[in-house]
């Protein structure tokens, strides 16, 4: 199974941050565990890119029979969906890890606050601190 945006660390095996009561954040050795988990996690949805790509090469079938063509359209349609999706997590994960190399990583784009060891691991690409998050989505309900 691939990893979905909410799944992060506990997805790939990376225990919990044990932070030091002294230690600054987003020091070099948490920035090391979050690059850690954002390229495992990119390797992973790479990974089942290549695995859609061949299933769709080896399956292509010609079916004589319009339901079976159209079953396997759907089949190909939901799938390319999924990797579409995928895709633009992967360009999440690119972002978080630009981020990490200009030593932006962990900060909220809304307000600079520190977003939080644990809520990065629960999400990693996360760009908003919770307060932030919370106010974005009270206004996206309200414009829709």
């Amino acid at each position: 199974m691939v990893a979905t945006d909410r799944q992060g660390a506990k997805a790939f095996g990376f225990a919990p941050y044990g932070a030091t009561p002294d230690e600054d954040y987003m020091n070099p050795r948490q920035e090391e565990h979050f690059r850690q988990i954002l390229l495992a996690w990119k390797l992973s949805l790479m990974e089942e890119v290549d695995r859609t790509v061949h299933h769709m090469q080896d399956d292509a079938t010609n079916f004589p029979d319009p339901n079976d063509r159209a079953t396997q359209e759907s089949e190909f349609s939901l799938e390319l969906r999924a990797r579409d999706r995928e895709r633009k997590l992967i360009k999440k994960i690119d972002e978080a890890l630009d981020r990490l190399e200009t030593h932006d990583y962990g900060y909220c784009e809304g307000c600079g606050v520190e977003i939080g060891i644990r809520r990065l691991e629960a999400r990693p690409t996360a760009t908003l601190c919770i307060d932030c998050k919370t106010l974005d989505e009270i206004r996206e309900r309200q414009r829709g």
